[in-house]
């Protein structure tokens, strides 16, 4: 277990204004009870409560889950802020935790910076913070030190959240889009643009009503099932911006080889397919947030596929194609037609602020 210093517990501030002020953002009391009621109190750890510059972690601890540290860090900027399955804070951790996961490594810590919009209600304010509380928990982890900053009304679209976070990779574990290799098979966990379709529809641009939610999900625990079946598994790429086309097309050409599809096996709930339809959409191309791409050597596939599919995200799991010795780079699809069509890298952006 880490080693954390006692902590004197002390009365914490609270804030007694309905909604953020510039002062909240300016180094004082005001901040200090800002930050004492919204984020200690959803966030409570003994590492946070000290409110020093930094976290201390003690490296030995960390050394038990593997050899080498894992460290990313994400920016969430997602309109609307709450919308059907999730909100800006389950965002900000589920995306962080994902990108930790499918490099192997078990997510361990979390930093969370916070650039608030002067006038954002404070009650909001809590309600996102307890949304990233209870989602790191859900994932196993721990908000240990953070940020706060306020900026003057129409500087930012009332919030934004930046996470970075802190994993270990075991000695034996290997990912990367480069180990791809000719006859490998191509998985993904469930049903594809599920995120990049609730979006929208909750942005209410085009009027539509639909019953699509988020698929906003941790993943560690998925991912250490399938290495678990599939040890040899050459890489797992989480398909959020530019949705499975660009993942793929970033593995073909990492790996310098083709990557066939076939769109029979591709899981898509119907809703998502009439959605993209009427609005001129391609769904292999919509983000996700709860979704993996893994590429498995051909004797695990089956096993890996199996042990993704028992697990409650990976109840409709599909092995979706393979990797060939085609045109390094090129990411062709099998048409339900029975033709073939190129899958090219996404140009331009099909829906801003997704994530």
């Amino acid at each position: 277990m880490n080693i954390v210093p006692f902590i004197q517990t002390r009365p914490r501030g609270k804030v007694h204004v309905p909604t953020v002020t510039l002062a909240h953002g300016g180094g004082g009391k005001a901040m200090k009870d800002l930050i004492d009621d919204v984020f200690l109190d959803a966030f409570d750890n003994a590492h946070l409560a000290a409110l020093d510059d930094q976290a201390r972690l003690n490296l030995g601890a960390l050394a038990r889950y593997g050899d080498r540290l894992a460290f990313t860090t994400d920016s969430f900027v997602v309109d609307p802020l709450v919308f059907p399955g999730g909100d800006i804070g389950r965002l900000a951790v589920c995306g962080t935790v994902n990108d930790l996961a499918v490099g192997g490594a078990v997510p361990l810590y979390l930093s969370c910076a916070v650039i608030i919009e002067e006038g954002v209600p404070v009650e909001f304010l809590r309600q996102i913070a307890r949304s990233m509380a209870s989602t790191a928990r859900e994932a196993g982890i721990e908000v240990v030190t953070g940020d706060t900053k306020v900026v003057n009304k129409g500087a930012c679209d009332r919030m934004f959240i930046t996470t970075t976070g802190i994993g270990v990779i075991r000695a034996d574990v290997d990912l990367g889009a480069h180990r791809a290799m000719p006859g490998d098979h191509v998985l993904v966990n469930g049903l594809l643009g599920d995120h990049g379709a609730a979006i929208l529809g909750a942005r209410g641009d085009m009027a539509l009503q639909t019953p699509i939610a988020s698929d906003c999900a941790p993943l560690h625990d998925l991912t250490a099932v399938l290495l678990a079946a599939a040890p040899a598994t050459r890489c797992i790429r989480d398909p959020t911006r530019g949705g499975v086309a660009t993942v793929l097309n970033e593995i073909a050409e990492a790996a310098r080889v083709a990557i066939e599809i076939d769109e029979a096996c591709i899981p898509i709930r119907d809703e998502v397919r009439g959605f993209c339809e009427i609005l001129g959409l391609d769904p292999l191309y919509l983000a996700n947030e709860g979704k993996i791409v893994a590429v498995v050597p051909a004797e695990q596939s089956q096993r890996a596929l199996d042990a993704v599919q028992a697990h409650p995200l990976g109840r409709a799991a599909s092995i979706i194609g393979c990797v060939t010795v085609g045109e390094p780079g090129r990411v062709t699809m099998h048409t339900l037609f029975g033709g073939r069509r190129i899958v090219d890298m996404l140009v331009g952006e099909q829906l801003p602020r997704i994530c």
